[in-house]
């Protein structure tokens, strides 16, 4: 879970783990990007409007360095061309906040197959 709002990252990663879906929250695309690379990730729940680089930007990223990790974009702007944005990079589901804990629970259970 990349966001830079820390009490929603904190909500995000309280209710994937009360679905028995392990989390890890990142504030920034950078402190993502500078993860320990041996911790397995399924999916990545990302915001895309965050501070410094976008969570297009990384995805974008992630793909050029070969990556095919699932994205869900999560965001609260109200933006139709950012959502075209998000599709055309291939975004796995696109919520815009506030969403329903059960859309999102719903769409990484998809991702992941459980």
């Amino acid at each position: 879970m990349v966001d830079d709002d820390a009490s929603l990252r904190r909500s995000v990663v309280r209710l994937l783990n009360a679905y028995g879906l392990p989390a890890i929250e990142y504030g920034s695309a950078e402190a993502f990007l500078g993860r320990d690379p041996t911790i397995p990730i399924d999916c990545l729940v990302l915001d895309i409007d965050l501070g410094g680089m976008s969570g297009i930007e990384l995805q974008q990223k992630l793909k050029e360095a070969g990556s095919k990790l699932p994205v869900i974009f999560i965001t609260a702007l109200e933006d139709p061309r950012l959502k075209i944005r998000a599709e055309q990079a291939g975004c796995f589901a696109y919520l815009r906040k506030p969403f329903a804990g059960s859309a999102l629970v719903d769409a990484v259970k998809k991702v992941i197959g459980s």
